[in-house]
């Protein structure tokens, strides 16, 4: 999660500096605005005056944990005091019944696996108010079968059936010389050499077959394989690595006091490798991680924080990471373990 907490100095803060310093990240985080020593006074359970509460605060500035962006505004905790706050004295709250089933509902609808991952992501945004982020596991679709039905003397459709159930539809441009014989030629092929096979294996053992004169297929027929073949891979590698949802959250009324901070980050947002390169550091972590502000050079220049966790496949590996995108004035109790169970939700889906 960045800086270990033995580095930060908590065990050097005195009962009432962690308390005065408690008070100010919580209610910074509530409001967005600088808090004041009058404020913290006025919230009660402190026997101090204003100015022994402006004295703590001094001291925890001094400590690198506080900061003041104008001489009177107040103080606001710095991405180390935020660290801080959310290593050691944070206490999270368990996600409610209504925020599990939001998330879990999304993940209940058939259809491609992608098109979950997206929903659930939307669901999180919403929730958490910040813009939700998933890395899509690449997967390598397995052939069952490859039918092509004619649809003029130029072109057929081909009907891709991968061995999960899922079903794909691709016109493709019929080779000189190809007649029904060999659309059936061609899909017998696949189905008896190819079934069960990656899309490269089978790349690879047409080739093989091919160069050891094993593959017993006419020109026409070879070619429909060929370009049935390719056009699945094109449409893989097609595929999104990368789902971002709820840019919109971003752009609230607390947010148009800031909007040089927000347009910084929404064209980081644009950056798709570098926030997969960001995830992908997370996919080692045991749990939920979080980076705060300046702790990641991505999002430093916006002050954003990112607060991702790995979800793993039916062998147990990770092959994703879900989370969330937003200022560094986070609900990070409640957002924490919401991240959390979404990538719980998510393991369970994939196994």
């Amino acid at each position: 999660m960045g800086v270990p907490v033995n580095d930060l100095p908590i065990a050097e803060l005195s009962d009432r500096a962690r308390d005065v310093f408690r008070v100010v990240v919580e209610s910074y985080l509530g409001t967005g605005a600088p808090v004041g020593s009058r404020t913290i006074s006025k919230l009660g359970g402190f026997n101090l005056s204003p100015a022994s509460i402006r004295n703590v605060m001094q001291d925890l500035e001094e400590a690198g944990l506080l900061s003041a962006p104008h001489i009177s505004a107040g103080r606001m905790p710095t991405d180390l005091g935020l660290r801080l706050f959310v290593d050691a004295i944070m206490q999270a709250a368990e996600p409610s019944a209504e925020e599990r089933r939001m998330i879990e509902q999304q993940l209940t609808e058939e259809g491609p696996v992608e098109q979950a991952l997206a929903a659930a992501t939307a669901a999180l945004s919403d929730l958490s108010a910040c813009a939700g982020i998933v890395m899509v596991p690449k997967r390598a679709p397995r052939l069952r079968q490859i039918g092509f039905v004619p649809l003029s003397a130029q072109q057929a459709l081909a009907v891709l059936v991968g061995q999960d159930g899922s079903v794909e539809n691709r016109v493709v441009d019929l080779p000189p010389g190809a007649t029904a014989a060999s659309l059936i030629e061609a899909s017998n092929f696949v189905s008896s050499a190819l079934a069960g096979l990656t899309l490269d294996e089978a790349r690879h053992r047409l080739a093989a077959d091919i160069g050891r004169g094993r593959a017993a297929l006419d020109a026409a027929s070879r070619a429909l394989v060929e370009r049935g073949l390719a056009v699945w891979t094109e449409d893989t590698d097609r595929r999104p690595v990368l789902i971002v949802r709820g840019q919109s959250h971003l752009i609230d009324d607390a947010a148009a006091a800031d909007l040089v901070r927000v347009r910084q980050l929404l064209e980081e947002l644009e950056d798709k490798e570098e926030i997969s390169r960001l995830l992908d550091s997370a996919t080692e972590a045991a749990a939920t991680k979080i980076f705060i502000g300046s702790e990641n050079k991505l999002f430093a220049l916006s002050g954003s924080s990112v607060i991702a966790a790995p979800y793993r496949g039916a062998d147990g590996r990770v092959v994703g990471v879900v989370g969330v995108i937003g200022p560094t004035r986070l609900n990070y109790a409640r957002i924490v373990p919401m991240v959390d169970f979404t990538a719980q939700t998510l393991s369970r889906l994939m196994a």
